[in-house]
């Protein structure tokens, strides 16, 4: 990443080996790097060094270490809302019996931080950890429509626009339009628009102030569902997510209400 030197380069180099989802070998590594053999090279030795990758001498191959592992864990439990949003979630996926996706936004991106599958599971892209597209996808959209004027310009900037189906929001113009109808209603859909079949609706999580943190969705089948069946489950959804904000709230996020220590001292 321009200018952030070498942790940059290093973060880089650790990205394209999780990126294959498999042990990885160096030719394979250096077919698809921007660095040159010597200076990949270095980077793999001093990231296993470290134990942020592992090497498997038998095989020649590379995949994240032990240490990212435990950095993961930290992170999920720390600065995600997975622990905290779990029960509501459970809850949630047992009423409706659909899929209940989680999601928090990554670099104007999204990142699947849980899911619960629905009754009759159904093949799709979204899995806990993996990072998707924002204007494409209703937790994407539900969190973009919240963010603050620089922030959202910041994470539109940074969409891909592909067109992954026919009903793909493939503009700028198209998704600010869409972001708009979303703050007026209070939720998203996803009308197949990352992938044919899929539907959702989605809602911010957010805290007292505006402040949005993540989104959750439901998630159906064209096959079982359509768009008006789905939407029964919005009130249930927005209330959840209304929960789920106020307990991060509590616990991770507490604002300055009318009584701070400030408050108190003006007054006497």
């Amino acid at each position: 990443m321009a200018g952030d030197g070498t942790i940059g380069k290093a973060c880089d180099v650790l990205d394209q080996v999780a990126a294959f989802q498999r042990p990885v070998r160096f030719a394979e590594l250096l077919d698809s790097s921007e660095f040159p053999k010597a200076t990949l090279y270095r980077f793999l030795q001093s990231l296993t060094n470290q134990g942020m990758l592992s090497y498997d001498p038998d095989r020649q191959t590379y995949m994240p270490g032990l240490r990212l592992v435990r950095l993961a864990h930290s992170a999920w439990t720390q600065s995600s809302l997975a622990p905290i949003a779990r029960p509501f979630l459970d809850a949630l996926s047992r009423e409706t019996g659909e899929t209940v996706h989680l999601a928090q936004m990554d670099s104007g991106q999204v990142l699947y931080v849980d899911k619960r599958n629905a009754t009759q599971p159904i093949e799709m892209y979204s899995q806990a950890g993996k990072v998707g597209p924002a204007y494409c996808t209703g937790v994407g959209k539900a969190m973009m429509a919240y963010l603050a004027s620089d922030a959202l310009d910041d994470a539109v900037s940074q969409q891909s626009y592909h067109r992954f189906t026919d009903k793909t929001l493939a503009s700028e113009d198209a998704l600010r339009a869409d972001l708009d109808l979303i703050r007026e209603r209070g939720y998203a859909i996803d009308d197949e628009e990352h992938e044919p079949g899929i539907i959702c609706v989605a809602c911010p999580i957010l805290t007292a102030s505006g402040r949005m943190l993540g989104a959750i969705s439901v998630t159906g089948s064209t096959e079982r569902m359509n768009f008006n069946q789905l939407e029964t489950w919005v009130p249930r959804v927005r209330r959840v997510a209304e929960q789920i904000g106020a307990e991060v709230q509590a616990w991770r996020f507490p604002e300055a209400g009318p009584n701070t220590d400030s408050d108190r001292k003006q007054a006497t």
